[in-house]
């Protein structure tokens, strides 16, 4: 009988670059639908922008950003069968992105309501992933929902402090 355990970076198993085929496993793009390109283009262009990513492409009804091999896409598809995303239903629940620091963790979450996204999980922040003092690892993050209902999670390095 399999047990269920929570997922840590820390307990995964670390493939080098040089044990892996650099075409095989890493994410390739994501593609989120959304009900308004426009306020999307607003919240998702000014995080990504925030995090290294630059605009790749645009089209009528689409934007996507780029980093590296990575890319991501919103997208007002006119096949779009809903209205509303729903991150708490079975689907994509949330992103999360490394951004360094907890200064930046801290910079990144105090800018983020003048472009459409609020805080989550505001009383516990940025401890929502366990306090070193309750028993946790540590996880000093920001997470942030945009008006869609997109959830984003913004997690500072394991050994970044203030910097």
């Amino acid at each position: 009988m399999r047990t269920s355990t929570a997922f840590s970076p820390r307990s995964a198993s670390r493939a080098t670059a040089a044990d892996l085929d650099p075409h095989t496993g890493g994410l390739h793009h994501v593609e989120l639908w959304v009900p308004d390109l426009d306020r999307a283009s607003v919240s998702w262009g000014w995080l990504l922008r925030q995090l290294g990513w630059s605009e790749h492409e645009r089209w009528s009804v689409g934007r996507s950003w780029i980093l590296g091999a990575t890319y991501l896409v919103v997208e007002q598809s006119p096949a779009m069968t809903d209205s509303a995303h729903e991150r708490t239903r079975p689907g994509l629940n949330h992103l999360a992105f490394q951004v360094g620091s907890r200064t930046r963790v801290d910079e990144l979450s105090d800018a983020a309501p003048d472009f459409g996204w609020h805080p989550l999980f505001a009383d516990r922040y940025p401890w929502a992933g366990g306090s070193p003092g309750d028993g946790g690892s540590g996880h000093y993050a920001a997470y942030l929902e945009d008006a869609d209902g997109y959830e984003v999670e913004l997690v500072a390095a394991a050994t970044a402090s203030s910097e």
